[in-house]
């Protein structure tokens, strides 16, 4: 279940979105400002796309059921997917599309003092947003950098408001360095121009939370410090003699799959395999509480990897 955290920067974000999407379209309408258009635009996706957020967070805490017994999870980390395919389809599509027809076309931008106001007050909305997105963000990456951070992250829904934002504040950027290049050097096509980096901007953008979404929508495993100490539970059993493999998956950011097989010492009794699965069970969900469905295969070492050398040759031959 994602945190109340994650909710608070997609609020957030949702909040500052709108008011600056109804602001950028009445500016483009007065102004005639290709960029701000796709400002507009940029605004108008990321809005959308917090509500799918907060919907697919919504859907990810449904219990589970026949249909779905490993529960509805993975519902965060596709509408995640989505988002990012709407950055890239609508966001930068249409931003290139229109810049590129001011290009073709230009024409002088009225009022352009209306858009500079406008693109001041959307900064100002857009950093508070962003601070709280990074702040939120830097509470779970602790030491590590950014990009390691997004990889290793299995909530996509704050490094997707995050990166948004970022994108956000570079459009600004670009959209009010077209405006003084079409006012103080007479050349309307930069406004267009300016219109076509923002759409290269969130292009970029997409791409990267779409590899990255991709990633936990096909399955990763859990961090090294969990894996780290789920061995160091197990090799503190008695009763086992070896961890044969531990293999772990995340259905959503607080909801582990773990699988592990294990060897016991022949000369344990049946009673005392089953206490000792028992008091595992226990103690890793205590200790993990991310760890919400655990299934432990008791098999020879040998006999394990007998199966392991099988499962790859059988995926060898399937290959071929």
């Amino acid at each position: 279940m994602a945190g109340h955290g994650s909710k608070k920067v997609i609020y957030a974000a949702l909040a500052g979105n709108g008011l600056i999407a109804v602001t950028k379209f009445a500016a483009a309408a007065y102004t005639g400002s290709s960029a701000m258009l796709s400002e507009g635009i940029h605004s108008l996706v990321d809005t959308g796309n917090q509500g799918l957020l907060l919907y697919g967070l919504k859907k990810s805490r449904q219990p589970a059921d026949k249909r779905h017994p490993f529960g509805y999870g993975a519902e965060l980390y596709f509408w995640s997917f989505v988002v990012a395919i709407l950055i890239f389809a609508v966001g930068s599509g249409v931003s290139i599309y229109e810049g590129i027809q001011k290009v073709l076309h230009p024409h002088p931008v009225s009022s352009p003092y209306v858009a500079y106001v406008v693109l001041a007050l959307a900064m100002v909305f857009e950093a508070v947003a962003w601070w709280i997105a990074y702040k939120e963000f830097n509470q779970v990456r602790g030491k590590k950098s950014i990009m390691a951070a997004v990889r290793d992250s299995k909530d996509p829904t704050v490094f997707t408001v995050l990166f948004e934002d970022s994108a956000a504040m570079l459009g600004l950027v670009v959209a009010f360095l077209g405006l003084l290049g079409v006012q103080y050097l007479g050349l309307p096509w930069l406004d267009g121009a300016a219109s076509i980096m923002i759409g290269v901007i969130l292009a970029g953008t997409a791409a990267l939370l779409a590899y990255e979404t991709k990633g936990l929508l096909i399955g990763e495993g859990a961090s090294p410090e969990v894996l780290a100490s789920i061995e160091s539970i197990i090799g503190a059993t008695p009763a086992i003699r070896n961890l044969n493999e531990i293999r772990t998956l995340h259905r959503s950011p607080h909801d582990i799959l773990l699988a592990l097989s294990v060897d016991f010492i022949d000369e344990v009794k049946a009673g005392t395999v089953e206490e000792t699965i028992y008091s595992l069970e226990r103690t890793i969900k205590m200790q993990m509480p991310s760890v919400t469905r655990l299934f432990i295969e008791v098999q020879a070492e040998e006999h394990h990897e007998e199966m392991l050398a099988e499962e790859k040759a059988a995926t060898g031959r399937d290959d071929a």
